[in-house]
């Protein structure tokens, strides 16, 4: 289903916006990223699917693969170890706490009797939790009731203390501000809400560092579309805030994607505020399974992003399948079931005659997807997609080769 944001601006980014998101600071956070030994050295791949995007009716598909991000497997290692770092900047400002040093765990003394607590679908808490280890303070990750156990127990080789409860997201987020409130923790959230916006924006700030890896990798400005998975819009602000920033109306069109049982960006744009998901929020695609609107992403999306769509859960595993496989000119891909789900927006835009001619979907358009985590629950993945990742990742290597 897509539904057209009858709000969306193009042309010059807008002041206010950038008073909270902007290049300079995402650059900012680029450099003290580049520090952290728990990101891989390098920009993640950017492959290109000429096959993929012959059989889709498009000029070209680009792929900005986050599954090789870090060892934790998913683009949210990005944000959480920077909103820690500013955290940690703001609340000691006297100490001016050098970032490369912190993530170093220069000042693991002075830091071991602070707690940051956080809810999670699986990805953010386990990059908090690393970011707590490699700074040495404590971490609270506070899971609910359909997060896989693989992504529970990663998290507790991280070294992060579980609260479970028999919940959704939505109510782990409570709890999180809960406990944080009765403990004297400090939450490091993904997802703003009501006196909550900073250490969200701190978090999409971070996100900036894919579009300018992209910008660098592709060349300038060559993309007029891009599909973004959705959750609660914090990647998707993050990415074209950027985008909007660098080239103004020359900006890709911006699809949002998401689950229909979690369909809270599309539901916000029918109502033109942030709003609540009408579904089960029981999705497949775990890291997108949110049912509210994070208020401070939505500031950006109201006038950044085009189009929203929703997608079944069927065909984010199909287009995992197909990532997976390759083709005779495609890389084979590990994606998980998350980060396939831009490229089953793709596909099902691209299937339809009415919503190819409403996007402009055409053999000239070069589009950009993100995939935006790689096998981060191994044995799901392996039953989802039917192969190994492992074997994936030994094909991508074999083809890379050749």
């Amino acid at each position: 289903m897509l539904q057209h944001n009858a709000s969306a601006r193009r042309g010059r980014y807008d002041e206010s916006l950038r008073d909270i998101l902007n290049i300079q600071a995402a650059d900012e956070s680029r450099v003290w990223l580049s520090t952290w030994d728990g990101l891989n050295a390098g920009p993640t791949p950017l492959w290109d699917l000429p096959d993929l995007a012959a059989r889709l009716g498009v000029g070209s598909i680009s792929l900005k693969d986050e599954g090789h991000r870090s060892p934790l497997g998913s683009f949210k290692a990005l944000g959480a170890p920077i909103a820690l770092i500013r955290l940690i900047r703001r609340l000691w400002p006297e100490q001016d706490f050098v970032p490369a040093k912190l993530t170093a765990g220069h000042y693991k003394a002075q830091l071991q009797d602070f707690t940051v607590i956080s809810a999670t679908d699986g990805n953010h808490g386990r990059a908090l939790a690393a970011a707590a280890r490699s700074i040495g303070c404590r971490c609270v990750i506070v899971l609910h009731r359909h997060v896989n156990d693989e992504r529970r127990l990663a998290i507790e080789h991280l070294g992060g203390q579980i609260v479970q409860i028999d919940g959704n997201y939505d109510e782990s987020v409570k709890e999180a501000a809960r406990q944080a409130e009765e403990h004297g923790w400090h939450v490091v959230s993904d997802t703003s809400y009501e006196g909550y916006e900073t250490i969200p924006r701190d978090v999409m700030q971070g996100y900036g560092t894919i579009a300018a890896e992209t910008i660098e990798q592709g060349g300038e400005g060559p993309y007029t579309h891009v599909f973004i998975q959705g959750g609660v819009g914090g990647l998707a602000a993050g990415v074209v805030s950027y985008l909007a920033e660098r080239f103004g109306e020359r900006r890709p069109l911006c699809v949002i994607v998401e689950p229909g049982e979690a369909d809270c960006l599309f539901q916000s744009a029918l109502r033109g505020q942030a709003a609540h998901a009408t579904g089960s929020v029981d999705s497949i695609m775990a890291g997108l399974a949110c049912g509210e609107t994070s208020p401070l992403a939505w500031r950006f999306l109201a006038i950044l992003a085009d189009c929203f769509m929703t997608i079944p859960d069927d065909a984010a595993i199909e287009a995992m399948r197909i990532l997976a496989v390759g083709a005779e000119r495609d890389v084979p891909i590990v994606a998980g079931e998350s980060g396939a789900a831009g490229l089953a927006g793709l596909i099902q835009a691209s299937s339809s005659a009415e919503d190819r001619a409403a996007l402009g979907l055409n053999e000239r358009s070069n589009v950009l997807l993100l995939n935006t985590e790689g096998a981060t629950a191994p044995a799901l993945y392996e039953q989802l997609a039917g192969f190994r990742a492992d074997e994936v990742l030994k094909a991508q290597r074999r083809r890379l080769s050749a």
